[in-house]
């Protein structure tokens, strides 16, 4: 991607991202980025879709760094409508003239105009910035509608002549990456196959065990065999079922970053340590019988605690890195 022209002012709501100290690149990182940034070289938007926690927003943010231009977040909402998008008039502007040639009369004129405010689809498109959509599929369909063009036809259509005009071209820069949750997640709406079909999908469903290791020390500052204990840890929570709530990598990192602030030893018997792992994870199993917390549950957690955070040689880190890996 070029880089920014010469005298180039970015507007004043994009984002100036820089990769800081978490940030991490791995074989796996690395390849997903070079595919995506290949599709958006190509001029198609890119769709990073999969469960919470999966780290598709994080995707998206590092994407839209690389490609070295100014970076406009949207965050989609159930009360979006196309003026969230695009804009809308934002009251009036009023003009007065005072006419004072002659002292004992006084003649004023004055004209009203509405006043356009742009929404950050309407700057990057003029602007050629990155603009990152997440969780687009929480915006109603209808809303959303408008992206039909901007991704086909490279015009964005403004509505009752905003702005002085009907439609805007779409800047050569311009790229869009888009980030969604399921559809059966709570509080989304159905995609339309239309806007999809205008997009390049990127199932994101987790990492590799390694990656999963180094971003967890990158985010919490524990070492990596501390942190390969907690991930095995959670990965075969994960591949066990046994959950309601998915656990995710942000389990993992809440889990050594707390540890790590409060100054706990990753290891099954520091009872504090175990207590921590507990309320991150026990609330996501599956319920008893009654509906409420299943004792036979809790017991799975203190065995998985035990098996990979144990110091007995059943649980040291080489053993539960390659039960990790299967998960």
């Amino acid at each position: 991607m070029a880089p920014l022209p010469p005298g180039f002012e970015a507007p004043d709501s994009a984002l100036r991202l820089q990769p800081g100290p978490e940030h991490v690149r791995t074989p796996e990182l690395e390849a997903v980025r070079d595919r995506a940034m290949g599709y958006l070289d190509a001029g198609y938007a890119v769709h990073f879709r999969g469960p919470a926690g999966s780290g598709k927003t994080k995707l998206a943010l590092d994407l839209a760094q690389s490609l070295a231009r100014p970076v406009l977040l949207l965050v989609g909402d159930d009360s979006f409508d196309t003026r969230s998008l695009v804009g809308g008039e934002a009251g009036m502007r009023t003009k007065r003239v005072i006419d004072r040639y002659v002292t004992s009369v006084h003649k004023m004129e004055s004209e009203s105009a509405p006043v356009w405010l742009d929404r950050a689809l309407t700057i990057a498109c003029a602007e050629g910035c990155t603009l990152v959509y997440d969780e687009f599929n929480r915006a109603p369909a209808s809303a959303n509608n408008v992206l039909l063009t901007v991704l086909e036809e490279r015009i964005l259509v403004l509505p009752k002549a905003g702005r002085g005009e009907t439609s805007v071209k779409v800047h050569p820069e311009f790229r869009a990456i888009f980030t969604s949750n399921p559809e059966d997640h709570a509080g989304t709406h159905t995609a339309q196959d239309a806007l999809i079909d205008r997009m390049i999908t990127i199932e994101v469903d987790g990492f590799d065990r390694d990656t999963e290791i180094a971003i967890t020390v990158a985010r919490s500052g524990v070492s990596e065999e501390e942190a390969a204990r907690i991930v095995d840890m959670v990965r075969d929570f994960r591949r066990s079922r046994e959950w309601t709530q998915r656990p995710t990598l942000r389990a993992s990192i809440m889990i050594a970053r707390l540890a790590a602030r409060l100054g706990l030893r990753i290891a099954a018997e520091e009872p504090r340590f175990v207590q921590l792992c507990l309320d991150l994870l026990a609330s996501r199993t599956k319920p008893g019988p009654g509906g409420g917390p299943d004792p036979r549950q809790r017991q799975m957690l203190i065995r998985l605690i035990e098996h990979f955070c144990g110091d007995q040689p059943g649980g040291m880190p080489g053993r539960a890195g390659q039960a990790g890996m299967a998960a």
